[in-house]
């Protein structure tokens, strides 16, 4: 119980860490400085995720190959429970300090707003949701967010137990999942600051970043099935086709949170991105509940990847983009 519910309490607190990137771009930031800034703020998010994949198996060792003998499998045991509760322990300890610094000093906004968006009104929460659901482009594009992401998130989170089938040590598959989170935050932090430079091109940018997935999950779902495909699986290859689907994936983060600010502005950034986030971790959670019942066999879990990316890539392709925030912002400047 006590683990559900610190978990609980922790998925609750996400959501919020993940929308504030956008709105703090917008209070803080001028219109082409947004994008960068939204970028660097949701995924250094990340970086916490690349750090789980290390510290997991480095810290905490595998209680597989331990020996049968009651005795040495208490010790084991014993000193994988002391190792787990030193992880929890150093991870209570950064988020005090971080929280203490939040509460000590913290401004709302700048002394003067950098944009006239980040002084314009926005809509009230009623308005905002009735207008979301209503807005059929902003439905397609939050979709083409929230399935492969929330499916991607539910596939690095179990990755060691999908690499084990083939020979994957868990030490291994903790440094994929943590140089495929570090490539998509330089990644995206460079494709951000390029959407800044070069405005008006998001949806291109997400073509480009999500036909890049379909074609790195695949080489991979293809690669798992050697008995079938006959494509070389090697350590070389897991690697390279994990941490480019990765760093695709993970770079989009910031280009689609801007996309749908634009899209459906004047509604609240915080809002907006609450609702994509939601849906994500609803289909993460499906994914999730699914494994629970087919867990002895994985090629269905890794075929809902390329199938995620190209279903997210036809609904960029139909999907007529705006900006309404920049817009603003050039309009009413001039």
């Amino acid at each position: 119980r006590l683990i559900h519910g610190g978990q609980l309490l922790n998925g609750l607190a996400g959501p919020t860490v993940m929308n504030a990137a956008p709105f703090l771009s917008t209070t803080w930031f001028s219109p082409d400085e947004r994008a960068t800034a939204t970028a660097i703020a949701s995924l250094l998010n990340y970086l916490g995720a690349a750090g789980a994949f290390l510290v997991g198996p480095l810290v905490v060792p595998s209680p597989n190959g331990t020996s049968q003998l009651p005795l040495m499998l208490q010790s084991n045991t014993e000193h994988i429970k002391d190792r787990i509760e030193a992880v929890l322990y150093a991870e209570f300890g950064m988020v005090s300090l971080i929280f203490s610094a939040a509460l000590a000093y913290f401004p709302s906004r700048p002394p003067f707003p950098p944009s006239v968006a980040a002084a314009s009104q926005r809509l009230s929460y009623r308005r905002s949701f009735c207008r979301l659901l209503s807005n059929f482009r902003f439905l397609m594009i939050a979709l083409a967010y929230a399935i492969p992401l929330g499916v991607f998130s539910g596939w690095s989170g179990v990755l060691d137990l999908i690499l084990t089938p083939v020979h994957v040590s868990q030490v291994d598959a903790g440094w994929i999942g943590f140089w495929s989170i570090v490539g998509g935050c330089v990644v995206g932090i460079a494709m951000a600051r390029f959407a800044d430079f070069i405005r008006g091109m998001l949806k291109f940018i997400l073509l480009l970043l999500l036909s890049g997935a379909t074609l790195a999950s695949t080489w991979f779902t293809l690669t798992c099935l050697t008995s079938v495909t006959h494509l070389p699986l090697t350590t070389a290859t897991l690697y390279t086709s994990c941490i480019l689907l990765g760093i695709f994936l993970n770079s989009s983060v910031p280009i689609f949170f801007e996309l749908f600010v634009e899209t459906v502005y004047p509604v609240p950034e915080g809002i907006t991105c609450g609702v994509v986030t939601f849906l994500s971790n609803v289909f993460m959670g499906v994914l999730l509940f699914f494994l629970t019942f087919y867990h002895t066999e994985f090629s269905w879990f890794n075929w809902c990847l390329p199938g995620s990316c190209l279903l997210s890539l036809l609904l960029i392709l139909c999907f007529r983009e705006s900006y309404d925030r920049l817009y603003l912002d050039i309009v009413v400047s001039v």
